[in-house]
């Protein structure tokens, strides 16, 4: 094995706030620096030597992982006009192929497709192996078609560092449109199809300048439809479903606000405002026709911390409001979508994702029934204005992922596919089910868990356990099937989720108690959860490991200081390390829009003071007998920069961590390499890893 690469100390004050902090190994945030390349390189030759002994159990996991696949598959195809739009991929090919078909104008019905076999009439639209040929990398930001059918829109990024080239084809002919628009955020077709909508980056990597395109026309000559200044907020735009208007979106962490232009007139006509914004309150539209009136749906957070649904006249949006779905604590309501004849609502309830069809008539919204406990469901694939289909995805950490209709006139479910696990899968032989920690302040925090039957429940013996957080921005871990953990479960691991403060798996009140100067309840949560399991005799300190990944690679950090003999090996991806470098630093990518999440430790001595008693690399102490520790990172990342984690581990080192590793792509970015079968291999080299701490290499 080499000896683990030693970064050289060099002496860099940072002072703020009366507090100087000497960095010894800022220096290598140089990334075109031969010297920083040269140090990258010797961590991922130390890593790839420190576990050679795992390259045979990485082929055999990755064996595994292929084999429950079905290679040659495709999507369920989905309406959209006159075409039957899908994506299929093909054995042995990286990427997946997106096509349609012709669709019967009076058949709703998505046609029956077999893997493997031609689809009559099929018209491939991108070839994504193709795109990535000669590219290291490849994934697309955008992919639309024209409402008329007779042009591509998509958008290849080649680095990684989400900033996407947008290029255009026309169908009919074959060619190639010379409007290509590079370095922008994404864009889509104008409803007529004569131009692109498409948004463009600040130096600080935030999206901040809407732009129109007019097909035919130089790039130069782009008419700027919207900027928004303030360096907290980021943009987005959108076409209703009803086609009717552009929404132009501006938001932060905590507000937002829109604009609306009417699609009957001018693109570029003067943005309506719908409500000014307000420090605070953040809320989202969606368009319906209501008795023939055009009205707007508006999700809000006024007055409401779990958020209200009302409607609005669209000619009056500042105007009487009207309550569709009144503030009730603890039922935090997510979204809404509308469609000619209905809504559909999402909300969480209980810790659970849950979906409501609202009827327009009378506001009243009947909730879908699913027969698990635990479970994910979501409106998926309906960009019609009218269909008798509702498309829903479902999954669980036991069903695979699957497709259903709804079929509106009779609520009946109907199943179009279910994800084919090969291999002789059967659901019954997994179970799953939901247990709850208590904190030191005495909030119970829910832990979801997914074993094999076969090896017993969790709690009839210790077993080994992987244990997985994130708990940041009120993103939630919700239930939802792997291929890849079925590899961990078949060898007697049970899987965990520790659903931290932070998150939003129980309602707003639980990401407030969990962000700013309460971030220390989600590390104190999963400290809290990993004690229960070990208390409840469900795992043991040497049968445990903990996952987590960008903010919940901040979580991995904080906890292994914090309880580092808790955890016999700590799994840290693309891991948020050095918070308070980063958000001290407006010049980089996304920084102070970061603020409303972590706070302003630039101008706030509080702030700062707090943020650094828990950053993990200024917090990594000397002399601790620190867990294994594994950083995954990449060079490309403009979220989470490679740094990070290469300064966290040479620190970790400096301070005796004998067994931290870093593995950095070169060539990739904030979620890891692109094609699937290198994804399957990444994850095989994680999963190895992981069960050599566990004991279960062998």
């Amino acid at each position: 094995m080499t000896n683990a690469p030693l970064a050289a100390r060099r002496s860099q004050i940072r002072t703020h706030h009366g507090d100087s902090f000497d960095d010894p190994y800022e220096w290598l945030r140089e990334k075109e620096s031969p010297e920083v390349l040269a140090h990258l390189d010797a961590e991922n030759a130390h890593t790839e030597s420190a576990t050679a002994h795992l390259a045979e159990l990485r082929e055999t996991l990755f064996q595994e992982i292929k084999g429950r696949v079905q290679e040659t598959d495709l999507s369920v195809p989905t309406r959209r006009g006159d075409w039957w739009y899908y994506t299929r991929s093909e054995e042995g090919a990286q990427y997946g192929i997106h096509c349609r078909a012709a669709a019967d104008p009076e058949d709703w019905t998505p046609p029956t497709l077999e893997p493997g076999v031609p689809v009559p009439g099929e018209e491939i639209l991108l070839d994504g192996n193709r795109e990535a040929e000669r590219h290291d990398f490849f994934s697309l930001g955008a992919f639309d078609t024209s409402d008329d059918a007779t042009k591509l829109l998509w958008a290849p990024d080649y680095e990684g560092d989400e900033l996407y080239t947008i290029c255009v084809r026309d169908l009919v002919t074959g060619e190639v449109l010379a409007d290509e628009i590079p370095r922008t955020g994404g864009g889509f077709f104008t409803p007529d199809g004569t131009g692109i909508i498409y948004t463009t980056r600040d130096e600080a990597w935030r999206p901040d300048t809407l732009w129109l395109h007019r097909l035919g026309t130089a790039v130069a000559d782009d008419v700027q439809l919207f900027h928004e200044p303030d360096e907290r907020f980021w943009l987005g735009a959108g076409i209703t479903r009803s086609r009717r208007y552009l929404v132009i979106g501006v938001g932060s962490s905590i507000t937002s606000e829109e604009y609306l232009v009417d699609l009957r007139g001018e693109i570029t006509s003067a943005p309506q405002l719908v409500w000014p914004r307000t420090e605070g309150v953040e809320y989202s539209l969606e368009h319906a026709v209501i008795d023939g009136e055009d009205r707007l749906l508006i999700l809000h957070n006024q007055g409401a911390l779990d958020f209200e649904l009302v409607s609005v006249a669209a000619n009056d949006p500042q105007g009487e409001r009207h309550v569709i779905m009144a503030h009730e604590s603890g039922r935090r309501i997510l979204d809404v979508n509308c469609f000619r004849d209905f809504g559909v609502v999402a909300y969480r309830a209980g810790g659970l994702e849950r979906i409501g069809l609202l009827e327009y008539r009378d506001d009243s919204v009947d909730e879908l029934a699913f027969d698990e406990p635990l479970f994910s469901a979501w409106p998926t694939g309906n960009p019609e204005w009218h269909s008798p289909f509702l498309r829903l995805g479902y999954t669980s950490f036991v069903t695979p992922s699957t497709v259903y209709d709804l079929e509106l006139s009779t609520r009946e479910l109907v199943l179009r596919k279910r994800q084919r696990v090969l291999g002789g899968y059967a659901p019954e032989e997994y179970a799953q089910e939901r247990a709850w920690a208590t904190a030191a302040d005495g909030t119970r925090v829910p832990i979801s868990l997914v074993w094999k039957r076969s090896f017993g429940e969790p709690g009839s013996a210790p077993r080994p356990l992987h244990l997985y957080g994130y708990g940041s921005y009120e993103h939630s871990i919700d239930p939802g099937f792997s291929v890849a953990r079925l590899s961990e479960l078949d060898r007697g691991v049970i899987f965990a989720v520790a659903h931290v403060r932070g998150g939003g798996e129980m309602g707003r009140n639980w990401y407030e108690d969990g962000k700013m100067l309460n971030k220390r309840n989600s590390f104190t949560d999963f400290v809290a959860c990993a004690d229960h399991l070990i208390a409840t005799g469900v795992t043991t300190r040497a049968q445990m490991v903990a996952e987590g990944g960008s903010a919940g690679g901040l979580l991995m950090g904080a906890v292994v200081n914090l309880a580092p003999t808790t955890f016999a090996g700590v799994l840290a991806a693309v891991p948020f390390v050095d918070p308070l470098t980063s958000i001290l630093d407006p010049s980089l990518p996304l920084t102070v829009i970061e603020w409303d999440e972590w706070g302003d430790p630039l101008h706030n001595a509080d702030v700062y003071e707090y943020m650094k008693s828990y950053s993990p690399y200024e917090n990594v102490r000397d002399g601790v007998a620190y867990p294994r520790i594994l950083a995954v990172t990449s060079l490309n990342d403009t979220r989470v920069l490679y740094v990070e984690p290469a300064k966290w581990v040479a620190r970790l080192r400096e301070a005796g961590a004998s067994d931290a590793l870093v593995k950095c792509e070169m060539s990739a970015g904030h979620g890891g390499v692109s094609g699937r079968y290198n994804a399957w291999k990444d994850r095989a080299f994680e999963i190895a890893w992981l069960l050599d701490c566990l004991g279960l290499a062998g």
